[in-house]
């Protein structure tokens, strides 16, 4: 559908809710008690919690959305980045079948801010390339839903909240004993089947919670195992160059390929609550948590090289050429060139995240009371053994890049033999990626009856934040020539087939490359291990290898205030940040340490700044069933730990480069919120949010031209490297990508919201988000899709209950890669949930995911510049619900 089609749907389905609005409601299942939610805005999904939702968010002061656990359960998600992206102005993207992260607002990713219990958690990356990144934005893949009790997300600041999100704060529960019945034991089992692995995997988890007769004491324990083989089919296109020039210029593709990414997702966990209440004024919670993501992959790509052909002095014929980019012609290297490359990248790794928690509330009075909470939490992400084995040949291709997808068309080499590849490179790199923070908060709260101040509120932080991460390999060189036996290897020694019949089935045009010899990964993996221990030697990557220490101490004062018909908070949050980054320098005068990639010079580099952030939040019942909520305030985002860190990472490939700059400071914001609710019967709402956000300064990236040593075999250096005299080594121009504060800009956007009751068991949930992001300089906004809608339908009855859910949000840029914009295109998602209940303990359930199997598409800057298709498939879930 188009962009117009889409909104005038979107439109007339709000038209035609809000008509319905007076009709009366009719009986469904019984709703549960509402919860006490004094500062929560509740989105609910499941007609038995529409009452609960209302209540709640009718009586809220602050600007917030909350899911449920009973929400999460009956979603058709399995993990909570899946669930939030119903919430009204949160997106996900499913770039590997899953979503990973969230953006709020049209904000990236790493502008979102996520607690646990009320606490930052280490997060930890499953993928080389993140890993590197090491973001801030956390990774929910580390997180199922089935462990969660609630999840708040706060759209305005206020000042007891944690800083460190300019788009939101995502604050996630777990469950706690006491609020369940004396004895609760839950349990699911499913199987999954995914449609482009073609495999059927299972999937459990469990909840036992018990609480004394005198419900002081409760213990709960959870866990979780799930297992997932998946598959993506894709194809890219790594960029666009000048021919022997510098990346990112005008000219014609860098690598065109058609990669095969398969993956076996394992993922357990469990947590653990302890909850003791033996008076009614003191509370203690200890809770932990553990979950493990294990994701080792193999990814093989056979690629056209016309840039290194054409760059090398090869010859290109029936050149199209539109918006100054090569998008179709014919290329034939010169011998001993390069115009194919087949890479074979087979991955050991997983993610691990772990936190521990003490929490102690006092109440010394009514509406008064003290607040200690302290605990540690740790994550890693590793890359264990990267096994990279890349061969090349000349040879003649035709290309073209117009139509639904990339075509390559091969006269020389055949794609389906290695005869005639050599091994131009092999390495067994590693990464490990580390982060953990200690923190410790006290809270005061005291009540008073000065007019219209009702209470007091004070708060003191205090956080110690360690991020590092150590990126060793084998030298290139030193790996070459492989031995296999007594003879070096061939590309022969490692094939395995060739790709599945049904590779690209549902992406290729008719000259696509989908058959092409593949690699066998246990043969890989054997002849690796196989080589000598000297050529296995790893040494450290000094651009890729830091270590950041950044410690906070704050405090905040707030007061709580009402009247007759409203309530407000005002406040201010004071925090001061200090940091400490080491990393490596390639080069200079005089490099004090040795290394195959470059001599370096480590370097430290301490910062420090202090944000003040005030916020005011108010809450006015305008009417019997109207309520007016208004906020303001200011708030802060720290840049990425890998772009505070001094260093270089070089990509002797492309000749392009990312670098980091301790000098940053963060992202800043003002904004300010209005919202405006109409209740017109118990279970209905109607919301209209209005938010604006002056982003004081963006980060951004800059590119600079700078020459580092790069290391090659005779002969296959670009060429546009010098010699440097030293034999294999030479200098070499790379395009670097630094981040800089740069100008700000204006975030600005509408939220419209409806949850009602239809008919008999039917009902729906809809919203829309509109959000026009834009930085001062005219530079795209990472993050941020103009507009984005989900629509559920629903219908329950003692029997039955299903789920169909639509997700759609519009393009948007991603980020710089490569040198380049790199923009998604549109993308939707339809999914559903169905359940049985045979008995009040046994329930039948099965989901789907992207029923309509969607694809990612991704662009350089123009949809002329193809960057990637890929196509994750759908997956299927059977199973069956306990509870007692």
């Amino acid at each position: 559908m188009t962009n117009t089609i889409r909104m005038m749907a979107s439109a007339s389905a709000f038209t035609m809710l809000l008509a319905a609005v007076p009709a009366q409601a009719q009986d469904g299942p019984t709703a549960p008690e509402a919860d006490s939610a004094d500062s929560e805005i509740v989105v609910t999904g499941i007609r038995g919690a529409l009452r609960q939702s209302i209540e709640a968010k009718r009586d809220s002061d602050v600007i917030a959305d909350v899911i449920s656990a009973e929400d999460i359960g009956k979603f058709p998600d399995k993990n909570v980045a899946e669930a939030l992206q119903r919430v009204p102005g949160i997106v996900v993207n499913r770039e590997f079948g899953e979503g990973e992260r969230v953006s709020l607002r049209g904000t990236a990713p790493n502008l979102t801010k996520t607690l646990v219990n009320g606490h930052a958690i280490a997060t930890a990356d499953w993928f080389i390339l993140d890993q590197l990144d090491s973001t801030r934005s956390f990774n929910y893949l580390t997180l199922p839903a089935e462990i969660v009790g609630r999840i708040e997300v706060y759209k305005s600041p206020q000042a007891d909240v944690e800083e460190g999100g300019v788009g939101g704060t995502i604050n996630v529960h777990t469950r706690n004993p006491l609020d369940l019945d004396p004895f609760s034991l839950s349990a699911s089992a499913q199987l999954v089947y995914a449609d482009r692995a073609d495999a059927v995997d299972p999937q459990l988890s469990g909840m036992v919670s018990w609480k004394n007769a005198a419900e002081t004491f409760g213990i709960l324990i959870g866990g979780i195992y799930q297992k997932r083989q998946t598959r993506r089919d894709g194809i890219e296109v790594l960029g666009y160059s000048t021919p022997g020039g510098a990346a990112g210029t005008n000219g014609v593709p860098t690598l065109i390929g058609s990669p095969l990414f398969t993956q076996e997702r394992e993922r357990y966990g469990a947590n653990i609550g302890l909850q003791f209440r033996p008076s009614d004024a003191i509370e203690i919670n200890v809770t932990g948590l553990y979950s493990r993501f294990n994701a080792d992959n193999f990814n093989q790509n056979y690629l056209a090289w016309p840039d290194r052909a054409l760059g090398d002095g090869g010859a290109l014929t029936d050149a199209t050429v539109v918006d100054d980019t090569v998008v179709a012609g014919t290329v034939t290297s010169l011998p001993g060139s390069r115009a194919v490359v087949y890479d074979a990248i087979a991955r050991e790794a997983y993610a691990e995240t772990m936190a521990g928690d003490f929490d102690l509330t006092w109440h010394s009075g009514d509406n008064s009371f003290l607040h200690v909470k302290a605990g540690w939490t740790r994550a890693n992400g590793d890359t264990v053994n990267e096994y990279f084995l890349e061969t090349a040949a000349p040879g003649s291709f035709s290309y073209d890049l117009r139509g639904r997808a990339p075509q390559v068309s091969f006269t020389s080499p055949d794609p389906t033999s290695p005869a005639g590849m050599l091994i131009d490179f092999a390495r067994l790199p590693t990464v490990q990626s580390d982060d953990e923070e200690k923190y410790a908060y006290l809270d005061y709260q005291h009540g008073v009856e000065w007019g219209p101040v009702q209470a007091l509120k004070f708060g003191v932080k205090y956080t110690d934040h360690d991020r590092g991460s150590l990126w060793m390999s084998t030298d290139g060189g030193a790996f070459l020539p492989l031995a296999c036996g007594a003879a070096p290897c061939t590309a022969a020694d490692f094939v395995g087939g060739t790709t599945p019949d049904d590779f690209l089935d549902n992406i290729a045009q008719p000259d696509t490359l989908t058959d092409y010899w593949t690699v066998d990964r246990a043969a890989l993996e054997s002849i690796f291990r196989a080589q000598p221990a000297a050529n296995r030697t790893r040494y450290v990557v000094p651009g890729s290898t830091f270590q950041v220490n950044e410690k906070t101490y704050g405090g905040y004062a707030m007061a709580k205030l009402g009247g007759q018909g409203w309530d407000a908070n005002v406040g201010v949050r004071v925090i001061r940040t200090e940091q400490t980054a080491s990393g490596n320098i390639l080069g200079g005068p005089a490099p004090t340490n040795e290394s195959p990639f470059g001599d370096y010079t480590p370097l430290t580099v301490k910062s420090a700044y202090t944000d003040v952030l005030p916020s005011v939040n108010l809450r006015v019942n305008v009417t019997d069933d109207l309520v007016a909520r208004f906020a303001a305030g200011r708030t802060v985002a720290r840049a990425n730990f890998a772009q505070i860190a001094p260093g270089i990472n070089l990509n002797g490939t492309t000749l392009t480069a990312t670098g980091g700059n301790p000098d940053l400071q963060p992202f800043r914001a003002n904004q300010y919120d209005m919202s405006i609710e109409w209740y017109p019967d118990r279970e209905t709402i109607v919301a209209l949010a209005l938010y604006y956000k002056d982003i004081i300064s963006y980060v951004v990236n800059g590119s600079t031209t700078e020459v580092f040593p790069g290391q090659f075999l005779p002969g296959t250096q670009p060429a546009s490297c010098t010699p440097t005299g030293e034999t294999g080594l030479y200098d070499c121009p790379y395009v670097v990508n630094r981040p800089v504060n740069g100008p700000g800009g204006t975030n600005k956007g509408i939220e419209l919201q409806v949850s009602r009751p239809i008919w008999g068991g039917f009902g729906i949930l809809a919203n829309y988000t509109y959000s026009n992001a834009k930085a001062d300089n005219g530079d795209p906004i990472p993050g941020n899709s103009k507009h984005a809608l989900n629509l559920t339908g629903f219908y329950e009855d003692d029997l039955l209950s299903a789920r169909l859910s639509y997700n759609y949000r519009s393009k948007f840029f991603i980020n710089i890669d490569r040198a380049a914009s790199l923009n998604q295109a549109a993308t939707e998602s339809l999914d559903a949930s169905f359940s049985v209940q045979l008995t009040d303990n046994i329930a039948l359930t099965a989901d789907a995911i992207n029923l309509t199997n969607e694809k990612i598409v991704q662009y350089s800057g123009t949809t002329t510049r193809p960057r990637a298709i890929y196509d994750n498939g759908r997956q299927f879930y059977v199973g069956a619900r306990l509870r007692f």
